[in-house]
């Protein structure tokens, strides 16, 4: 089915940020726009707020004028519900309330005309479930924008039990025609980014607690070696931890207490104590006048390492190798093990295991572990860990040959799987049970993942490049470690590794 033809009336009920940049987006595609808010004057005041937002835009050159008087012009504000009976489209963006949506929704079965689409921007509702009570659920979809819906390109088309599959193909071909990048996801809880996104968070939480290292340390190294825009902490100071938190218990509430998904005692902390983060100016970190920003944690060296002995295929750190050799650092190679070896030190991506659990598996002396980089070739940073007992001249020389490369190294208390690869390893793993659970595709799962929030790599995608197996025995040894099945590998991932195939053939 096609996009609806911009001579059709789209309504939009809730006229606050998210509603108003729905409407925003709406007329900006050349729609006329019915903008609906039952605060008396939320509407106009909205549209007025869009009007000069658009004006600064005119202002600094990145909108024409006629372009910014075409879409305010577009946007109507309008009291009462029944002026909404011409609509083609309704998408209703109010409180996060079942009852209040199901109430809202019957209500315009009586207003609009039979062929109307009704469209929730629901983030955590079930769509079958708010359908369940309407009198024709089939033209009932889920349009899951992102805030700022203007700015961020991201639309979940969310099918319910009883959507007609006609209403889901138009409400993504509209979507796409407004300029967004339009993803269909099955109506399970959280979707596609609000379930995958959620080991993004946990396990930066779950390193701060277990003392692995500090906030800015962890964020750093998700940016820095792991290419995220932000870190966890970050994010969820700029997000708000009321929000994210109760994101965070509403999907484990609905997967049946799934650990996977548990919340975390030390954000439930900063709730409690109304530190939300950006907005109440105190989250992890302190964004009141005055307050300095902490640094993350840094080994300095001035020892020099001229050459790397590589054992066996260097795998994932090839790239870092190529940046060595173009450093002026000596590579050569011999048979082995997926080693290498920088002076005393024997150095190895981290496979999962406790630096201290490898070196007594395999029998290997100042064992030193890197971290995950999404590119060796280019990252600013690497954590890594070590093993007590561990030559302190060993660990000097894995810092030395990094720094050589313009790496920063950042020290991780021994702990299974370091920051990143431990982080990535979880996204694929979620991202392939929504795969194999049919939440959506594994190309809309990837995108959704990149251009909801900006993730550097789709974690399937990063799954292919890292391969399924290395992924199995990280998620492994995880579980082992930890003897928790928050950590068990998918069946997704151990089928692609039993049949030899990617995610994205």
């Amino acid at each position: 089915m096609s996009a609806l033809n911009t001579n059709v009336v789209v309504a939009v009920i809730g006229a606050g940020a998210m509603g108003a940049g729905i409407a925003q987006v709406a007329a900006s595609a050349g729609h006329r726009v019915l903008l609906h808010d039952n605060r008396p004057g939320a509407a106009a005041q909205a549209i007025d707020g869009i009007g000069k937002q658009l004006v600064r835009r005119v202002e600094n050159g990145k909108l024409a004028a006629s372009a910014r008087d075409a879409c305010v012009n577009a946007l109507v504000p309008v009291e009462a519900l029944e002026q909404l009976a011409d609509a083609g489209l309704v998408i209703e963006a109010i409180v996060e309330n079942l009852e209040i949506k199901q109430d809202l929704l019957r209500q315009l079965e009586t207003i609009c005309r039979d062929d109307c689409i009704l469209a929730s921007n629901t983030s955590s509702i079930s769509i079958t479930r708010l359908g369940a009570g309407m009198a024709r659920p089939e033209r009932l979809v889920g349009m899951h924008f992102f805030n700022p819906a203007p700015v961020m390109a991201l639309v979940e088309v969310i099918k319910g039990l009883a959507s007609d599959p006609a209403v889901v193909d138009c409400v993504l071909a509209t979507a796409t025609a407004w300029g967004k990048k339009a993803v269909l996801a099955r109506s399970t809880p959280g979707f596609i980014v609000n379930r995958v996104a959620r080991p993004f968070y946990a396990e930066s939480l779950r390193l701060l607690q277990e003392g692995v290292a500090d906030c800015a340390s962890l964020d750093a190294l998700l940016r820095e070696a792991g290419g995220f825009a932000m870190g966890a902490f970050e994010l969820t100071d700029l997000i708000g931890h009321d929000v994210n938190y109760a994101v965070t218990c509403s999907v484990f509430d609905a997967y049946y207490q799934d650990m996977r998904f548990q919340p975390s005692q030390i954000q439930k902390e900063l709730v409690d104590a109304g530190h939300f983060g950006r907005k109440s100016g105190r989250g992890f970190y302190d964004y009141r006048e005055g307050a300095e920003r902490p640094q993350a944690a840094s080994l300095q060296s001035n020892s020099r390492v001229p050459e790397v002995i590589v054992e066996g295929e260097a795998g994932p750190l090839q790239g870092l190798l190529e940046r060595l050799t173009g450093a002026g650092i000596k590579v050569s190679h011999r048979a082995g093990r997926g080693l290498l070896r920088v002076g005393a030190a024997t150095v190895a991506l981290s496979d999962g295991r406790l630096a201290a659990q490898r070196r007594a598996d395999q029998g290997l002396d100042n064992l030193v572990l890197l971290d995950l980089a999404l590119d060796y070739a280019r990252c600013t940073r690497l954590g890594i860990t070590w093993a007590s007992g561990t030559d302190a001249d060993a660990v000097d020389q894995v810092v030395a040959l990094l720094a050589h490369a313009g790496i920063a190294v950042t020290p991780l208390r021994d702990s299974p799987a370091l920051c990143v690869l431990r982080t990535v390893a979880m996204l694929a793993n979620e991202a392939a049970d929504a795969l194999l659970q049919g939440v959506a595709s594994a190309a809309d799962i990837d995108l959704a993942m990149r251009a909801g929030v900006n993730y550097p790599r789709g974690p399937l995608a990063w799954a292919d490049q890292l391969g399924s197996g290395l992924l199995v025995d990280v998620l492994g040894h995880l579980q082992a470690v930890y003897g928790e099945e928050r950590y068990r590998p998918s069946l997704q991932l151990r089928r692609q590794l039993a049949e030899g195939v990617t995610f994205h053939e």
